[in-house]
């Protein structure tokens, strides 16, 4: 009743209303169901039986029969389906039989395995038969690991402790490996990306130590709706699959609705912030009773939000929803802190809790009845998964989208039968990526000794790579074998998870002693926790007091402030070779490696609530590298010189700014007081700051030896100084506004439809003329090590990417340009909207043409 009240509410409130672009009312749906498998054991029958399930959902009932005769088995049905039976009975069957038999479940997280054990232990208790299965990972105790490996049927862990607790330590594990019959891999969407890679890879050592020992496990895989379960579960685990992908499970009533925040300016097309949405649809729901879950798209959203909400409700004065009700969770959150909030959600105690995607899996988290995602979380896959967190067990539940200003969101929010159609997203691994694969065939020749001739699962270049590691010292071949001589433990070297094992600990020093609160990944540190930053932990602002780099250790201490801190960066990017190039319709695209340098260049202070820049600050710390893999097209001069016909395309020249340039580029920067006017930054001893031209150079027409409008051009009120990172920015802020940029722009934003990944899984630069390839260049690269097929799936999808970008712009409301399409409008480039768009058309319309083929390595010049 609370929630149909506050759904009521909020539809007859035309402020919502206005914003809802889609309103749908989800039936419920009655239950398929199928007897229990004739062979299966009579004790788990019964055991099922006490608890009310007479019967099974057909897709449990379907998957039980598949892999009792063998089978590996993919089930591929929502969240709230019922998918542990699917897994749980096969494997209890089995040990009830014969038990001497073993099994192993993977789950991504901690949390997710202890939730797990204890469905698990609920089901064996009430079987019998005494079957022991426990977690083994890095919360697991001493004392307790021993006996865990001599004893336990069922060992729950995760993929981590797999690769670096387990496997180089398997002589341990003798019974283990020698009895594993069962595999299961839940959750098996989240392996994509360089996780799913490294997963791969470790999978491929664990069948090699199984081998070993002569047993060969059967595997059971659970994964959310995606285009490609059958795909990537045969590339993640190299066997075939039986596909379980009709859902016989009962459905709730659910309300799902897409919501775009209203324009607050609707010519340069800026809305309402998400935040600020999603506090006031939140607080509608907490006020009415319903206990509810937001989710934000990232850690420092997720705080500020949770201060939002709990300064309303200090504000109200509710008896009954006080702000500590309202609870936080994310990464960098201590383990107890999270049980903690897991068991009040469970109990009742926490009404409301804005959480990341740490919450996104299937943890028991009691029954909500409301979910509130701030932004669109990357993919459908994902979307549906965190509005399932919400009507587990209620008759009703509701499920609010609220879009953010990225062009990814406002076109799902645009175009609802996208949304709820089948999900067209594809989850991408490369198992075979060659610095990966070296990388785990070093870990595993450390655990067993590599045969002349062995192959490593179905990498293609085992042999050659064991050359190389033998060659550089790693391996000693003798005889027919290659053995680990190094002194080193590799798979401590080898991180699954970008940053899990190069964190950087956060100590409050607030009281005067030290008290640590959290944690953060080396690559997220010079963007959350610089110095000066403000980090928000539970709701409390802490200010970075000190920062030691070399002792991965942020010094913080509490503060009242009314802000908080946004880190921004530059990064330029080199190309190292390519793999594949073709020439198609008017754009040369090409793929292939890349080093991208990233740093940290600046700070700004954002207010809160009304989120205007209080001011900036410089960053310090040392810049990154990484070499990844990226998708690139330059403009071809057929389609440049249409463009500068229309006017379109005009590239600012280079070099000569005048003869009194250099004398106006002085006074600038002593006017400036020699300090950077963005960021504050003074000059250094090696090098002067640079000076922009507020309004561009190339619009004052400037002929040489034809006219003197340099004068104007380099007028001082029309000079700035800026240090050399705000003067990049400047400079692509200009672009971003042109036609090319705005094309990038939108590309960027795009890409994920199809590739299952979040827009800041991918970089952009844009060049009006790339060093490179000498012609207007986009390029888009993988921000992981060594790229793991996103590249190559926007060089297949080049036209389709065109086709979306076109669709957001021409669509978008705004008139000259904004975030949600070609980025920020320029106050001089009223017209980089139509530019952008015309240089989309010009591509497609000589694309239509058929022009479609390889084309020769001598077609644009090497300059590297």
């Amino acid at each position: 009743m609370a929630l149909d009240e506050a759904l009521q509410r909020l539809r007859r409130s035309p402020v919502f209303t206005r914003g809802v672009t889609a309103w749908k009312k989800l039936p419920a749906r009655e239950g398929r169901y199928a007897a229990f498998p004739p062979a299966l054991d009579h004790r788990l029958q019964q055991a099922l039986q006490q608890r009310g399930i007479e019967r099974l959902y057909t897709h449990q009932a379907a998957s039980v029969a598949a892999a009792m005769r063998g089978e590996n088995v993919v089930v591929v049905t929502p969240t709230a389906s019922g998918k542990t039976l699917c897994y749980n009975l096969p494997v209890l069957h089995t040990l009830l039989c014969e038990p001497s038999s073993r099994a192993m479940y993977l789950f991504p997280t901690k949390a997710l395995a202890q939730d797990q054990l204890h469905e698990l232990q609920t089901l064996a208790e009430a079987v019998g038969g005494g079957i022991r299965a426990a977690t083994y990972d890095g919360d697991t105790p001493t004392s307790s690991r021993r006996t865990i490996r001599d004893q336990a049927q069922i060992v729950i862990t995760n993929p981590d402790m797999l690769h670096a607790g387990i496997l180089p330590h398997h002589t341990k594990w003798t019974g283990l490996f020698t009895g594993l019959r069962y595999v299961v891999v839940d959750e098996v969407h989240t392996y994509r990306g360089v996780f799913g890679s490294h997963v791969a890879n470790v999978i491929r050592r664990l069948k090699r130590i199984c081998a070993f020992y002569g047993s060969r496990p059967q595997f059971i895989c659970c994964s959310a709706t995606i285009a490609n379960p059958l795909d990537l579960v045969q590339r993640l685990i190299e066997e075939t699959f039986t596909v379980i992908d009709d859902d016989g499970a009962p459905k709730a009533r659910k309300h799902f609705i897409l919501y775009n925040p209203p324009l607050i300016n609707r010519e340069l097309g800026l809305r309402r912030s998400p935040l600020l949405e999603a506090q006031r649809i939140a607080s509608e729901f907490l006020e009415s009773g319903v206990q509810t879950i937001i989710f934000a798209r990232a850690r420092q959203a997720t705080e500020v939000l949770l201060t939002y909400l709990r300064e309303e409700l200090r504000n109200k004065r509710n008896p009954d929803l006080a702000p500590e009700r309202v609870r936080g969770y994310r990464g960098g959150y201590l383990p107890r802190q999270r049980r903690a909030i897991e068991q009040g959600l469970r109990r009742g105690e926490v009404r409301g809790v804005v959480a990341t995607n740490a919450l996104e899996l299937g943890i028991d988290i009691g029954d909500l009845a409301a979910c509130v995602m701030t932004g669109y979380p990357g993919t459908i896959a994902s979307a549906w998964q965190q509005a399932g967190r919400a009507g587990r067990t209620s008759e009703v539940s509701a499920a609010v989208l609220i879009a953010g200003g990225s062009p990814l969101d406002q076109y799902v929010i645009t175009h609802p039968r996208y949304f709820f159609g089948r999900s067209p997203e594809h989850a991408l691994i490369n198992p075979d990526n060659l610095a990966i694969c070296t990388a785990h065939i070093q870990c595993a020749a450390f655990e067993l000794p590599f045969r002349d001739g062995e192959s490593f699962g179905r990498f293609p270049h085992t042999a050659a790579v064991l050359d190389f590691l033998a060659e550089s010292g790693l391996l000693h071949r003798a005889g027919d074998a290659f053995h680990w001589m190094h002194d080193s433990y590799p798979a401590e070297a080898v991180s699954l998870r970008t940053g899990s094992n190069d964190n950087f600990v956060i100590v409050d020093i607030t009281a005067g002693q030290e008290t640590t609160i959290g944690e953060v990944d080396a690559f997220s540190a010079p963007f959350l926790i610089h110095e000066e930053a403000i980090y928000i932990h539970e709701g409390q602002a802490y200010q970075v007091q000190k920062l030691d780099w070399e002792g991965r250790i942020a010094h913080v201490q509490a503060v009242n402030t009314d802000y908080y801190t946004n880190a921004s960066t530059s990064s330029n990017v080199q190309v190292l070779s390519e793999t594949e190039r073709a020439l198609e319709g008017g754009a040369l695209k090409a793929y292939g490696q890349v080093l991208v340098t990233t740093k940290a260049t600046g700070f700004k202070k954002v207010k809160l609530h009304t989120h205007e820049t209080l001011g900036w600050g410089e960053i310090n710390l040392p810049e990154q590298t990484l070499q990844t893999t990226a998708y690139w097209f330059s403009v071809g001069d057929e389609v440049l010189e249409q463009l500068r016909e229309e006017g379109i395309w005009v590239p600012e020249p280079g070099g000569y700014r005048g003869p009194n340039w250099e004398t106006q580029r002085r006074l600038a920067r002593q006017r400036d007081g020699f300090r950077c006017q963005h960021c504050g930054a003074p000059e250094k001893p090696h090098r002067q700051h640079d000076v922009h031209h507020l309004r561009p150079f190339r619009e004052f027409n400037y002929v040489p030896g034809q006219n003197d409008a340099y004068l104007q051009a380099n007028r001082l009120e029309n000079l700035i100084t800026l240090c050399r990172g705000c003067h990049l920015r400047a400079e692509a802020a200009l672009m971003m506004r042109s036609a090319l940029g705005g094309l990038g722009h939108l590309l960027r934003h795009v890409a994920p439809l199809h590739l299952m990944c979040d827009p800041r899984d991918l970089g952009l630069i844009t060049e009006p003329r790339s060093s490179f390839t000498r012609q207007p260049t986009i390029t888009i690269y993988e921000q992981v090590p060594a790229g793991v097929g996103f590249s190559e799936e926007m060089y297949r999808r080049h036209r389709d990417l065109l086709e979306a970008a076109h669709d957001v712009a021409a669509h978008c409301p705004c008139v000259n340009g904004c975030p949600a399409c070609i980025g920020p409008a320029n106050e001089k480039g009223e017209n980089a909207k139509a530019h952008t768009l015309r240089l989309i058309e010009k591509l497609l319309q000589t694309e239509d043409k058929g022009a479609r083929h390889p084309i020769p390595l001598t077609a644009y010049p090497k300059t590297m």
